[in-house]
């Protein structure tokens, strides 16, 4: 039945056309405008369900497919499709974005149409860029989404908002650009084909490879993002309304590890082999490093921005760290779907609770309009039912056991272990440092005795802001103690990852 319904075009283009009708709604009629948008997230959402539920996870070869010719001339096709892989993020987008919306029901006074609409129309471009299966559809999706964010720092974010997107806007512009130059290069080296399958089955030599592997490196490290190109993410996040700050850190990030796992590993083998050492050198740096610069932050924002850079980097590590095993004489093994599932999972996971603090963060902003944590101290005192929500994604962000944050570094770690001792043990501190710097805010924001006045007046959470952290919340539990239903869509096209990177030249 779902097989004969173009599900990923109407993922893509509903909430894209939804966000154009939004914007003629307009600002006069803002409740209307709310609605609206809620109604559409909600039927997004509703429709990447029969993704999940009707996927066949036993097979790794694309489901879902549409295929229709674009531009005849240049042989580029509206090709679209997705894999255990891209499954989670596309669900992951449409979850975040009913959350988003709800977020910024009462918040958003100024120009509340073309914020709801903003966030629909990058929903859909996001989609768009997971369930690509043309190289050039892809970068169309992947550029395109910029406009949006950039639109939403610049408007609704704080004083130094321009300085913010501006960086953040040459940042990930510059890196796609040598992605579209490894793009146009295979076009013509393969015969003038865009499809990412005919890219897959390119034969390039180690020079061509290393060139190419560089080109994306330009492009996902900056997403991810990675050290030392990760000074753009603090500055957005501190400077974007809660709701991109939810959007950017809960999805715009897999974009990055999305792009590794879809072109750098299967399209550059050999590359992605000797540079391997090199890519978990950053990562770890990320781990440690960054772990360390969140310990500093008095800005809340700022604090869970480096926390997100450090929890990334055991993305990068897991997606590389299989080029570093070996098991029974094999370059790759067993270890190594554990480190790709490890990865994903850790994607999602970070999805859910960066989201979570952001908007409790948010939830903070929007009562004292103070973002330091220095403005802060005993609110679990006036706030209790908050309290509990924030203290709980404080602990799932410092990987507990029990609950998602804790699953996908454990994959990673245990990967590591076949790979180096060493490699594992640095990558371990990540669970010190995260507990240290994640505790260390808890403890002056929301324990102890009242701090001042403007902590006394605090009121707890309303009807609508309890109900966007129970649903996350539920989510971060679920994932940490039953994360099969996730990892178990993932096997297939894990298995299939490591099975091509074994017929390559490794």
């Amino acid at each position: 039945m779902f097989s004969e319904i173009p599900l990923l075009s109407l993922l893509i283009w509903l909430p894209i056309l939804g966000g154009a009708a939004v914007l003629l709604i307009g600002d006069k009629n803002a409740d209307q405008t709310r609605w609206a948008s809620l109604v559409i997230a909600l039927v997004v959402f509703a429709l990447s369900i029969p993704l999940y539920t009707n996927f066949d996870s036993s097979t790794a070869l694309m489901q879902f497919q549409e295929n229709h010719s674009w531009i005849s001339s240049f042989n580029v096709n509206y090709h679209l499709g997705i894999d255990g892989f891209a499954l989670p993020l596309i669900l992951l987008t449409t979850f975040i974005t009913v959350i988003v919306v709800i977020a910024g029901w009462e918040v958003i006074k100024n120009k509340p149409s073309q914020y709801m609409a903003a966030f629909l129309i990058m929903e859909g471009l996001m989609i768009g860029v997971f369930s690509a299966l043309d190289a050039f559809l892809f970068y169309v999706f992947w550029e395109a989404m910029l406009i949006p964010m950039f639109i939403i720092i610049g408007i609704w974010g704080g004083k130094n908002r321009i300085y913010a997107t501006v960086k953040f806007f040459l940042y990930t512009f510059l890196g796609s650009v040598l992605m579209l130059i490894a793009f146009i290069y295979m076009y013509n080296k393969e015969g003038g084909s865009f499809s990412i399958a005919d890219l897959h089955a390119l034969q390039l030599s180690s020079k061509e490879q290393f060139w190419i592997f560089l080109a994306f490196f330009a492009a996902f490290a900056v997403k991810i993002p990675m050290w030392p190109v990760h000074t753009w993410l603090p500055d957005a996040h501190v400077e974007a309304p809660t709701g991109g700050s939810v959007v950017l850190a809960a999805v715009m990030l897999k974009l990055g590890g999305y792009g590794f796992i879809r072109f750098s590993l299967p399209i550059t083998p050999d590359a992605s082999a000797s540079l391997a050492g090199f890519v978990i050198v950053l990562s770890l740096i990320a781990v440690v490093y960054i772990g360390l610069v969140a310990l500093v932050q008095s800005d809340m924002k700022k604090l869970i921005a480096y926390s997100s850079i450090a929890h990334m980097g055991f993305v990068t590590l897991g997606l590389f760290i299989p080029f570093y095993i070996v098991v029974n004489g094999a370059a790759l093994g067993q270890g190594s779907a554990l480190a790709i599932e490890g990865a994903m999972v850790q994607m999602i996971s970070h999805g859910l609770i960066s989201g979570a603090m952001f908007l409790c963060v948010g939830v903070l902003y929007d009562r004292m309009h103070s973002r330091d944590i220095s403005a802060y101290g005993g609110v679990i005192n006036k706030m209790p039912w908050f309290g509990a929500f924030a203290v709980l994604f404080a602990m799932a962000n410092a990987g507990l056991p029990g609950t998602s944050g804790f699953v996908g570094e454990l994959m990673v770690i245990l990967a590591s272990f076949k790979a180096n001792f060493w490699i594992a043990f640095l990558a371990a501190t990540t669970l010190l440092l995260g507990a240290a710097y994640t505790l260390w805010m808890v403890k002056r924001v929301y324990f102890g005795e009242v701090a001042n006045e403007n902590v006394e007046k605090l009121q707890d959470l309303n009807r609508r802001e309890f109900f966007m952290l129970s649903i996350l919340a539920v989510g971060v539990i679920l994932l940490g103690v039953y994360p099969n239903p996730l990892v178990d869509v993932m096997h297939a096209s894990t298995n299939a990852l490591v099975e091509h990177l074994l017929n390559g030249k490794l």
